[in-house]
Order: structure tokens, then sequence, then C-alpha cells
């Protein structure tokens, strides 16, 4: 039996929807006390008032809100016992055609807002006594390539190359470091492109169907469980085995 979660502070960014929501959401039912954030007022208090979390605004790209978003959810919940850190953006765009804003648009959120939100909630996390921090990656850029996701691959790598430094530099505080890396996950994102895109996806995975968002939540929970307590700088691929068939052939082969 895993230790329970109740009565931890967790605080979620890009936690107003997607991955993030259900993110938050298997912490608020397993009793943590939890806060959302995000950029956009409107879609934030809808999804805290969902949850039944607390929703503070802020543009983790930006230092200064990085540091009132740790203040405010310290201020409000009494403490940050878990960070995970999974705000991030996906524009599509093929090298040939990218711009530097684009670059430097993707690398602001994902990996410089990774690193901002991190740092600004050290102090926190020293002061919880068994902090935890969980990093939303992919299985795109550390394993996978996909074309148009160039920049959106480099800053996934990006965050584990983060997180191999990270962990040693705040195991002296007793905070670990992880990071979960998901495949195809099912989320607002995807439900617009059609049933027939969704199937074509789904039977490139051995598992034959789309993650759930909770099923990304529940792997986040066990890393900032008391029973992941010696876990520190590792991965967790969460994706239904997609990466480990050689082509679709193998897969009709199983």
């Amino acid at each position: 039996m895993f230790t329970p979660l109740t009565g931890r502070t967790v605080l979620v960014t890009g936690g107003t929807k997607g991955i993030g929501k259900g993110i938050a959401g298997v912490f608020a039912r397993a009793g943590a006390n939890v806060a959302v954030v995000g950029r956009d007022r409107e879609r934030g208090e809808a999804a805290a008032a969902e949850l039944g979390a607390t929703y503070v605004a802020a543009d983790v790209g930006r230092a200064e809100d990085c540091e009132r978003m740790a203040a405010e959810t310290e201020e409000r919940l009494g403490g940050i016992d878990v960070l995970c850190a999974n705000a991030g953006v996906f524009p599509d765009a093929k090298l040939e055609d990218m711009s530097e804003a684009d670059i430097d648009e993707i690398f602001a959120t994902n990996v410089k807002g990774t690193m901002l939100s991190v740092k600004a909630c050290m102090g926190a996390l020293e002061r919880s006594g068994h902090g935890r921090v969980v990093l939303t990656s992919s299985i795109t850029g550390p394993i996978t390539g996909y074309p148009g996701w160039t920049h959106y691959g480099a800053t996934k790598a990006g965050q584990l190359g983060f997180m191999r430094t990270a962990c040693i530099e705040l195991a002296k505080y007793g905070i670990t470091v992880n990071a979960v890396m998901p495949g195809n996950i099912m989320t607002e994102g995807l439900e617009g492109l059609g049933e027939e895109y969704l199937e074509t996806m789904a039977a490139s995975i051995p598992l034959k169907r789309l993650g759930s968002v909770e099923d990304i939540g529940h792997a986040v929970a066990f890393l900032a469980s008391q029973e992941a307590a010696y876990v520190t700088g590792q991965t967790i691929v969460v994706d239904g085995g997609q990466i480990l068939p050689e082509s679709l052939e193998a897969l009709a082969s199983a």
C-alpha cells in the first residue's frame, strides 16, 4: 500500500487543461491540496472549480511570475510539497519554415519555464521536508522524432538534461527530481482530429489505445509518493509500448 497523499500540497503548472489537468485531478482525488497554474484566467478558474483546486495566474516563462506563483501557493495552501513542472507548448513548424521567434517561444515555456518554476519553488520544497519535482517531458525528442517538431523535441530532451544535474544539486535539500515521458495521450487537442486519425494513431501502439491524462497522472503520483523517496534523476515512459515495435509489421506479427 502506498502512503496516502492526503494533505500534501501540489503545484501543477499548465494544470488548467490537457495532461496537466489530468495530473491535478489525480492528486485532488487522492486528497491533496492542489494549485493549478495557467495564463488564461477564465479557463484556470473553471478548471480549479471543477477539480476543487486553487487557481494561480502565471506565465512560467517570466521569472517574476514564477516567484509570485510559488509565494501565492505557499501562502494560500501552507507550503509546496510537490511541483509538477508540466507547462508546455507544442506548435508545429518544419525546420525550413521555422523562424527565430518560433524557437524562442517554445524554449521560453518548455525549457526556461521548467527551470524558473523549479528555481522559484526550491525554498518551499525544502521546507516541506519531502520535496518532489516531476517534469513532464515526452518520448518525442529524447527517444523518437516527428517531422514538424524539431524545436519541440529539442526542448523535451533539454528538460531531461536539466533534470540530471538539478537532481544532484537539489539532493542536499531532500528534494527529488524525476520526469514522466508521455506517448500519444488523448487530450482536447486531439479530439477534433477525427475518429479515423485517432484509430491510425492507436494502431501503432501495442496496447491499441491512446493513453489517458489519468495514466500520466498516476505515474506522476508515484514519483511524488513516499515510496519513491529514493528515486531521483529518473524517467518513466508512459506510452502503451509505443516506442518498442520496430515497425507496424512487428505489431501485425504479434
